[in-house]
């Protein structure tokens, strides 16, 4: 599956729109992560700990997303975005959205025998 951002995927032509898809996922902070990463913030730095928590749910909404386009028949998903939303004092919604798109087949070179 060809996830990109852009409008178009390089070099291939879309030849059919199916649809917005999307993925999300709802994580929470816990309560040991918070102490750490409080005494953290006191002094300065990266929050490691919920740079990690973040990737794993962009990831996680990602292979969500594209699971959507795959029962959708999609050879690719284009125009992908991400948003992320506090739903609770502690808790985040990462969403993974994009369009869902079928690809014209690829035209391979066959040999003429010469």
């Amino acid at each position: 599956m060809i996830v990109t951002t852009t409008e178009t995927v390089a070099g291939r032509e879309i030849t059919e729109s199916l649809g917005t898809v999307r993925g999300n996922t709802v994580r929470a902070r816990n309560v040991g992560r918070d102490i750490t990463q409080g005494l953290r913030n006191v002094v300065g730095g990266e929050l490691k700990s919920y740079t990690g928590l973040l990737a794993d749910s962009r990831d996680e909404a990602t292979a969500r997303m594209i699971e959507d386009a795959e029962s959708m028949g999609a050879d690719a998903v284009v125009s992908v975005r991400y948003v992320t939303a506090e739903v609770a004092q502690g808790a985040a919604e990462i969403l993974a959205y994009g369009t869902a798109v079928k690809l014209a087949e690829t035209s391979e070179s066959t040999p003429t025998g010469e």
